[in-house]
């Protein structure tokens, strides 16, 4: 009798945790929540794709500055120095003429050739290209980070909503075979072994909970929110489809072995276009004199030119060339690794996902199977023609196929997040 009170009683804490859970387990479909929901808000957020989208801004004021630079440049420029002298003292007038007072507005203008500074600004447009296509690649790192992070919570979620689905089987039947035993139709040995196998799932159920809080946690943080109420939000299936693989020309992942190409050669154009001429002329116009109290007397203008003409420089020129033709290579060399590494990933990750989804139909069979056995044994359970051992089992392989397909569902979108990842 002792033995029998003290099942109930347990039976009664076991329900009371149960019916916790499921309260705390329905609130889940309050919200509906889309992955296009995350990635919006981490592009929007994300300080490295400002920092990006200034860097771009940032070089179009540097090209401004250049071609500013090639324009008149005019200057008010005033000395004024003073040396007094007298018997034994003062610096030998000779160098000094005793001071000096110029005020004058100067200007100046330095010539180069149209395809020097044509040069100069196409340098500037593939340093915008780079830290655009920089930007490409973080936004596509952001959106497979952010993708794969939402797809584990997601799994959590649905492995959560699987063992809420057997604790509530369980506790379903737990009155029936309650009412079973006290009738002697089942053993206390074998209500024991039900209760056992009930508290075992209801521990699972709340380890569950706390990894999907936690992977929930991970995602927000992704994001750069504060979000605590991962258990109001229902994660729905993202549709994530192959997208088409661009051509290399407009790929990101290889623009950038282009671009560091074209780098290459404009900066050698640059430096031979450090050994042509320069000219440059100047004028300028006020007042310079020796005397302070005579300088209006001295106003006027003046008028000139320069040129610069290197000769000789020592076979710098030629090394600074080589230098360049030895990063071109190092270039080349990383390009084609990387097309070989892209071809053999590519590959690789379309094998493995025709390997899951050739295994999604039979783990739906077996879905189906395991749910029609506890059915079966359901029916048989109300008549004691059932060992609680088989009900168990028969349960216990129900989860484990919910559990395979989430996971291969899982599975699926990630080698397909994987695969679009390169596709930009």
């Amino acid at each position: 009798m002792q033995n029998s009170k003290g099942y109930l009683y347990l039976c009664c804490l076991i329900f009371a945790v149960l019916v916790s859970l499921g309260n705390n387990l329905s609130c889940l479909a309050q919200e509906n929540i889309h992955l296009d929901s995350y990635l919006q808000i981490a592009k929007a957020r994300s300080p490295l794709l400002r920092e990006y989208r200034n860097a771009i801004a940032s070089l179009s004021i540097d090209s401004e500055k250049t071609r500013a630079g090639y324009k008149p440049q005019v200057a008010l420029v005033s000395t004024n120095m003073y040396a007094p002298s007298g018997k034994n003292f003062g610096y030998d007038q000779t160098v000094t003429n005793g001071g000096q007072f110029s005020t004058v507005v100067a200007a100046s203008k330095t010539f180069v050739s149209q395809k020097n500074l044509q040069t100069q600004f196409q340098g500037q447009r593939l340093s915008t290209d780079s830290i655009r296509t920089l930007s490409a690649i973080a936004e596509q790192e952001l959106k497979r980070s952010i993708t794969a992070q939402y797809l584990t919570a997601y799994g959590d979620q649905q492995q959560l909503l699987a063992l809420a689905e057997i604790n509530s089987t369980l506790q379903d039947e737990e009155g029936l075979l309650k009412s079973l035993t006290q009738n002697n139709i089942y053993r206390q040995t074998d209500y024991l072994t039900f209760l056992v196998t009930q508290r075992q799932q209801a521990l699972q159920l709340r380890q569950m909970r706390i990894q999907y809080l936690n992977d929930y946690a991970n995602l927000a943080n992704l994001c750069g929110i504060v979000d605590t109420t991962a258990m109001n939000k229902k994660l729905l299936l993202p549709e994530l489809r192959i997208a088409e693989f661009p051509a290399e020309m407009n790929s990101a992942f290889f623009a950038r072995y282009k671009i560091d190409s074209l780098q290459l050669d404009n900066t050698i154009r640059l430096i031979n276009f450090s050994y042509r001429p320069k000219v440059s002329v100047f004028a300028d116009a006020g007042y310079n004199a020796t005397q302070l109290h005579t300088f209006y007397q001295n106003f006027g203008v003046s008028a000139g030119f320069s040129v610069n003409l290197p000769i000789y420089d020592g076979g710098r020129r030629k090394l600074s060339i080589t230098q360049m033709q030895l990063s071109e290579d190092t270039r080349s060399g990383y390009h084609q690794f990387f097309q070989d590494q892209f071809a053999q990933q590519i590959a690789a990750l379309h094998q493995q996902l025709n390997a899951t989804e050739n295994l999604a139909g039979d783990i739906d069979d077996q879905i189906k199977y395991s749910k029609g056995l506890i059915d079966v044994n359901a029916e048989l359970l109300k008549t004691g023609d059932v060992r609680i051992p088989d009900f168990v089992l028969a349960i216990n392989n129900y989860l484990m196929a919910k559990t395979l397909r989430t996971q291969n569902q899982v599975s699926r979108l990630q080698i397909i997040n994987q695969i679009n990842y390169w596709n930009r």
